[in-house]
């Protein structure tokens, strides 16, 4: 079983980008800012110390993002685009719609066990980090990402294959989902079983419950 890497692998400094690879430089920043803002908490997390891990001086990374609000805003608005995508490209396949929740559910486990720092900014935010972005980020496009999830739950609700109320199952779900990725990528040190043996079981055991043979 492998584990996301270390927070605290060494930094690598970016050299000077030649003019025109700016949105290379801004994914740099992008990427710098999100392991910081984990590692070292938002509160703890500086202009100044972001900029020097991309090579950068805190003018030119001004050049890019106004504030560490602004750079915190975009990680979380970029997460909840890449699960919106996924999301969309599942429930635009023909699939039975049992089937279909299924693969959503699963989507969304494995999008926070590939991109635990992003996923610790969306879901596991902190009072200051949902005021100074997350919040705003996930009331908007996160809202969006859960109703075309509840939709679907409302689908095999409507197939008569679901036990129960729509919004509380879906509820469930997201919850059931959510409890076992926070837990295994903030706690690495348990003696977790196979990563995958571990959702199969969860989900196996909580669609039982909730489906209708």
């Amino acid at each position: 079983m492998s584990y996301p890497p270390t927070l605290r692998e060494a930094p690598v400094r970016s050299g000077r980008k030649p003019k025109g690879e700016g949105h290379v430089r801004r994914a740099e920043i992008l990427a710098a800012a999100e392991r910081i803002f984990v590692e070292v908490g938002y509160e703890g997390a500086t202009i100044r110390k972001i900029a020097e891990h991309v090579g950068l001086s805190s003018t030119a990374l001004y050049m890019h993002f106004s504030d560490k609000s602004e750079i915190l805003h975009e990680i979380c608005r970029s997460a909840f685009e890449r699960l919106t995508a996924t999301n969309a490209a599942i429930i635009a396949a023909d699939l039975a719609p049992e089937v279909c929740l299924r693969r959503l559910i699963e989507a969304y486990v494995d999008f926070g066990f590939s991109n635990p720092n992003a996923y610790r900014l969306i879901y596991l935010t902190r009072p200051m980090e949902a005021r100074d972005g997350a919040e705003s980020a996930a009331q908007g496009l996160g809202a969006e990402l859960y109703r075309s999830f509840e939709a679907v739950v409302a689908t095999v609700a409507a197939e008569g294959r679901l036990h129960g109320d729509v919004r509380a199952s879906a509820q469930a779900l997201w919850a059931s989902a959510h409890g076992i990725v926070s837990l295994m990528i903030t706690k690495p040190y348990f003696d977790w079983v196979e990563r995958d043996r571990l959702v199969r079981t969860q989900f196996d055991a909580v669609f039982a419950g909730l489906l209708r043979l």
